[in-house]
């Protein structure tokens, strides 16, 4: 009976180890997510070509569903990895002040080497798919609405 209980508590205690080992990782690829979309989304405010480059896989595919003019027919508009860091290095996004930027992001899920997050600002709501390849968080796509 000592052996039976010997054995039940050395496998509750391995299994305490590896929950534990799971929630750590969760919570340092979790970070890691929310490190790649604040390049993304900061990085836009900021002017900051380095920081959108970091974020954003080589192949991105982000579209933004537009009207062109109030009450007409939506349409989606294609933006790629080049021209976002050009953009970002253009400062397009500096204009806004800091305190109208409203930074928040959210990680809906991490599953394995993909994520999905929200991020949201006074400009922008973007809902980002990453990837997780050679060791780093992409961002590969994209879709994203005007805020107001």
């Amino acid at each position: 009976m000592k052996k039976i209980s010997a054995i039940l508590l050395m496998m509750i205690c391995c299994g305490f180890f590896v929950l534990g080992q799971e929630s750590v990782d969760l919570q340092k690829e979790t970070a890691a997510v929310k490190a790649a979309a604040l390049d993304y989304i900061e990085g836009w405010y900021e002017g900051s070509a380095e920081r959108m480059a970091r974020a954003l896989h080589p192949a991105l595919n982000k579209v933004g569903l537009r009207a062109l003019r109030p009450g007409g027919k939506a349409v989606l508009t294609p933006l790629g990895y080049s021209i976002m860091v050009e953009y970002a290095a253009m400062g397009l996004g500096k204009d806004v002040p800091v305190e109208k930027r409203n930074i928040s992001v959210t990680v809906l899920d991490i599953f394995k080497n993909i994520a999905s997050v929200k991020t949201v600002s006074g400009q922008f709501i973007d809902y980002l798919s990453l990837a997780k390849m050679d060791g780093q968080w992409k961002i590969v796509n994209v879709l994203w609405e005007p805020a107001q």
